[in-house]
Order: C-alpha cells, then structure tokens, then sequence
C-alpha cells in the first residue's frame, strides 16, 4: 500500500503502509508517530557536550581566568589553550543570546600578532564512551551537526576544529559574524570520519576547538577531513590581534543528524552531576557548615571520608581548597580545632575520597571527627578526573 492523506470532518492523516505517521486534528492538534528525530534519538541527551550553555562554574564562580601557558579552565568543561601567556581571559558571563543564561566571554588582554606555529583557542574534550555510537573510524561513521550561538567585538570569517585524541586527523571549520556585538546562529553539518582513531574509552573521543588566532602553521582546509592536525580553518580572525576585542560563544551543541534542532536545555541538576564526573566540588557560603565524617588517626591529625555525588571518569589524585584556616575539625567533645593542612588520602575510588587533616590537638586516635567550614564562601574541589 502506498502513502496517503485521509480527511475526515475532523482529521486529516499521513498514512504509509496502513500505519498512521502524522495526524491533525480541528483544533491543531498534532500527533506523530515517528522512530527517530533527525536520525537520532528522539529525546534525552541528543546533545554530546557537557555545559553547552556554560552555566556551569565549579571553580571559579564567575571569576575571570587569564590564560597562561598551561590548560586551564573557566566554566566546566571548557579549556583556554595558548603558546603564549596572559594574553587572553576567559569568564563566565550574563551577556548571552536569547533563551539562555550565561556564555563564556574570550577577551583580548592586549594586541598581539600570533606566530605561525602558535594557537590560542578555547577547547572542549568529549569523552569516547559518549561518542561511541558515532562509529567515527569506520564505513559506519554518522554525520554530525555542531550548532552554536556566537558573538564577537569583531566582525569576518572566525575558525575552529574538530581533530582526535593524538591529532592525526581534524577536521578545520569556519564560519562568519556579519555585525559586531550581534548574536549570530551557526550551524555545521560535519560528515562523519571514515578514517582514522576515534577513542570510544573514558579517554578523549573528540575535541571541539573555537579560535581566538592559531598561526598559519596550524590552520588548514576548511570544511573537509585532513591527515595531521590543524586546530582552526586558515585565515581567520584574531581576537587577539585586537586589544580589548571579545567572543562570546553559548548553546554549543553537537548531535546525530545534519540539521541542528533547537539547544537542548537539561536540568541545572543534571547539568551539574555531568559536570562532576569530571571534578567533584564542594563550594558553601555559610559559616559552621558540617560537611564530612571521619575520625581520628592520631592525636592531631584525622582522616575525613569524602563521598561525590557521582562518580568519577577516573580515581581523583589531588585536592585545592580555599584557605586552609578556612576549615575545623570538631571532636567527638565538641571542641573545635582550626586545619592547619589538608593533603589527599589513599584508595584509588571513583565514588569517594580520604582527607587527612592536620591541627594542634589533644585528641585521641579513633574518636570521631567531624569536618566543617570556619568561613564563609569556602571551596574544596579535587582533580585528575579532567579530561
């Protein structure tokens, strides 16, 4: 049986084959019955990156970050990568597009002309276990769209890329912001890679890079897959070419299929547990806040059982904390002692993580102890799960 629309009084159908695909009704309603959306899954997690829409801001609770030689973040998930240092800042920010709270803001801290082997971009690694069913690497391999909302102080034709784990293949793209300080839509149908090493590991999958100027060493083609590594399209704006010039990316989203479907807006909840996977952080604002149970192992030192809300892509190997007076441990009398040093346990756990505190006491080994914060607005976060 071929295609056929049916009208009743009341409805008009879509049918194929005798089963019923989209039917409407007199007062607009709309019923479909279909297998997937854009190739894809129908609904829940189309969207491969984690804090798309930057709201997420573990570390640095919308402080701005300057960007040095080495890896560092600002909102969760997202990387400044540079050959040079302090010459760019990125921030967590309100001035966003339409439908979405927050964006990352790139700032130009001075004028600089990037050298032909240097790059500067901001960076966000997917993990191979979330990219998996792309079948990135073989015959198989599923076309993509990465979609994202931008804005820059700047106007012209801007890069970024898509390469693997060791940069043996990347894909450079570009794409173009007509009016200064707008918020401009971009979408990109990437076809899937038929070659080369995808990790489908809890090890990086695929990197996503957006340019603020990568010299012409290290940009290529865009718009087509390449042997090597190139981190943005050739002959692309410099942010940091510019004293003061910005770029403002939000919504970043990349999914099955090669038409971009409006941001997918998850739960802050589940945003935030996603997040953790990758540093689990503890951040209170209250004074005498309880935080962990443990106990003591000698008279002025205790071991604090830490447990995460979600476990980690790999066993943490260090902590960071505010200042170290800005916590106590209280005794099994109820007698306070201020931290004079907070240092990582052993135990290769995903799930939780020992302390072991330090401060003047005449406590007895094995009494309970207790954990809390002696200051307002303290943090403690552990790393080595990062990507």
């Amino acid at each position: 049986m071929a295609s056929s629309i049916e009208t009743t009084s009341t409805t008009t159908t879509l049918k194929n084959n005798g089963n019923t695909y989209l039917s409407v009704d007199t007062n607009d309603v709309v019923t479909m019955n279909v297998a997937s959306l854009n190739g894809g899954q129908l609904a829940g997690m189309r969207n491969r990156i984690i804090n798309g829409d930057m709201r997420i801001d573990q570390r640095n609770a919308a402080a701005a970050v300057t960007i040095t030689t080495g890896n560092q973040f600002s909102v969760d998930r997202f990387q400044g990568i540079t050959s040079v240092s302090s010459k760019y800042s990125l921030q967590q920010t309100t001035t966003t597009a339409v439908g979405f709270v927050n964006s990352i803001k790139a700032l130009s801290l001075s004028a600089y002309t990037v050298g032909t082997s240097e790059q500067n971009f901001i960076r966000h690694h997917v993990e191979g276990l979330n990219i998996g069913d792309l079948n990135w690497g073989t015959s198989g391999a599923k076309t993509v769209t990465l979609s994202f909302q931008v804005r820059s102080s700047l106007t012209g034709t801007f890069g970024g890329s898509i390469f693997n784990y060791n940069g043996s293949r990347s894909y450079p793209f570009s794409y173009s912001i007509g009016s200064a300080d707008t918020w401009t839509t971009i979408s990109l149908t990437i076809t899937g890679d038929t070659t080369g090493t995808w990790l489908a590991t809890n090890g990086v999958g695929m990197t996503i890079a957006f340019t603020l100027g990568t010299g012409s060493g290290l940009s290529g083609t865009a718009g087509a897959w390449m042997a090597g590594y190139n981190s943005s399209a050739s002959s692309t704006v410099s942010i940091l070419g510019t004293s003061g010039a910005t770029l403002y990316i939000t919504g970043v989203q990349l999914e099955v299929g090669s038409v971009a479907t409006p941001f997918e807006h998850r739960l802050y909840g589940t945003e935030l547990a996603l997040c953790q996977r990758y540093l689990p952080s503890f951040r209170m604002a209250s004074l005498s806040t309880y935080l962990f149970a443990g106990k003591y192992t000698s008279t002025t030192e205790t071991t604090i059982i830490v447990p995460f809300s979600v476990s980690t892509r790999v066993p943490v190997t260090g902590v960071i904390h505010s200042g170290v007076g800005d916590f106590t441990v209280i005794n099994s009398l109820g007698q306070t002692v201020a931290t004079t040093a907070i240092s990582i346990g052993t135990g290769s756990e995903t799930n939780a993580k020992l302390l072991v505190t330090s401060g003047n006491s005449n406590n007895t080994a094995g009494d309970a102890a207790i954990m809390a914060t002696f200051a307002t607005d303290t943090y403690i976060y552990f790393t080595g799960a990062e990507l």
